[in-house]
């Protein structure tokens, strides 16, 4: 078993533009045990790379969330954050995780599924009218996801513009300080109380409402927990989403001959969605490091109580002691129990959603749009804690 540290790699190794998973990964996941990475800020940090051990840290209750708030976590900026449900440990994370999750519950989100396809028609409707090029970004992959999840909050669409400058600022990774950091956040906590306060005087039947009144008439949740929830389910029900549309058409189009196998057979898409969530490397870089609260065992590596652990997602789902044949784009693998949604407590809420969402937006530009191509250069985000296009443009 290996308990010794050896000196740290610099970390995140993926480079921001492109979606290439860097060759950094195979090598960490053929080392013996695991690896040990320095971020630019922090602690030194165990990384996970291997499918088993990231499942391990990801769902086992020895590791710790919250204790990540009592520790210098490693992290690519200098502002240390406090990432509300995704900070906490249960049973604080189960009481308000309980509060949203009906909301996204498989039936619930299915009844969804009309309003999707109907807005993502409408869109390429109006981009064809537009005439080629069109940025597939702003005009399509943003106003979906933005348009369903203010519908289910009760956030108005017309604010886009300013959440949506206030939701890159949560996501940065660039060298905001600490003081820009929480006037961001700030900015954005108070434009969410100004809509609690609206939806206590007008309740409407949406999801903000539902949790206000589990605020003021159960108690369930104190008045900064209800208004960084909303801001949560803001930003994270949009951003992951808007960026996986425009990289998954990206990932098919580098293989055309899989693009054409969707436009021929639609009925793969589902299958489609997940082979490519387990494939496209989302995430710049591992974050929301794990405390073992006790000596544990990870991938033959003693980790101490205290020490934080990184679960490299990307380079576990293309781990080949659990995925065949890893590094291709595959439709059809049965059990693909990928971790694009995490794992454990903390496996993403609105999973369902995002989904359903993937599934339409593809579905109907494979519909629409069967001759899809690239018609410029992609400008690429960078500085963020996800990878995508800030712009894309494509002709038809």
């Amino acid at each position: 078993m290996t308990t010794t540290h050896t000196e740290p790699l610099a970390y995140p190794f993926n480079e921001e533009e492109g979606l290439d998973l860097n060759e950094a990964y195979a090598a960490a996941r053929d080392a013996e045990g695991m690896v040990r990475v320095r971020m630019t800020y922090g602690e030194p940090a165990w990384l996970a790379t291997r499918y088993a051990d990231a499942r391990l840290v990801l769902g086992d209750r020895r590791f710790s969330r919250a204790a990540s708030l009592d520790h210098d976590e490693p992290r690519s900026s200098p502002a240390q954050r406090d990432s509300g449900i995704l900070s906490m440990d249960p049973p604080d994370h189960t009481r308000l995780r309980t509060l949203v999750a009906k909301a996204f519950t498989m039936r619930r989100v299915e009844l969804l599924r009309p309003r999707v396809a109907e807005l993502a028609t409408e869109l390429l409707a109006g981009m064809k009218g537009k005439g080629q090029p069109v940025d597939l970004v702003d005009d399509y992959a943003l106003p979906i996801p933005v348009a369903v999840i203010c519908e289910l909050l009760g956030v108005p669409v017309a604010d886009r513009p300013r959440f949506r400058a206030w939701s890159d600022a949560a996501l940065s990774t660039s060298s905001l300080t600490a003081e820009e950091f929480e006037r961001n956040r700030e900015e954005l906590r108070d434009y969410m109380r100004g809509l609690i306060e609206q939806h206590r005087a007008e309740p409407a039947d949406d999801l903000m409402t539902a949790l206000i009144e589990a605020r003021d008439v159960r108690d369930r949740l104190t008045e900064l927990e209800l208004v960084d929830l909303c801001v949560g389910i803001l930003v994270a029900g949009h951003e992951t989403t808007a960026s996986q549309i425009p990289n998954f058409v990206y990932a098919l189009l580098e293989q055309p001959e899989q693009w054409a196998r969707l436009v021929a057979d639609p009925e793969l898409i589902p299958a489609a969605v997940e082979e490519l969530l387990r494939f496209v490397p989302l995430g710049a870089g591992a974050g929301f490091p794990r405390y073992a609260t006790e000596d544990v065992e990870v991938g033959g590596v003693l980790v101490r109580a205290g020490e934080p652990v990184l679960v490299a997602i990307g380079a576990a789902n293309r781990d080949a002691l659990r995925f065949g044949s890893p590094e291709s784009l595959t439709f059809d693998r049965d059990d693909n129990h990928h971790l694009g949604f995490g794992h454990g407590v903390h496996h993403c809420l609105g999973a369902p959603l995002a989904r359903l969402e993937l599934q339409e937006a593809l579905r109907a530009l494979l519909r629409e749009m069967p001759e899809l191509h690239l018609a410029g250069d992609i400008v690429w985000k960078t500085q963020m804690l996800v990878r995508g296009a800030r712009s894309m443009p494509i002709g038809w």
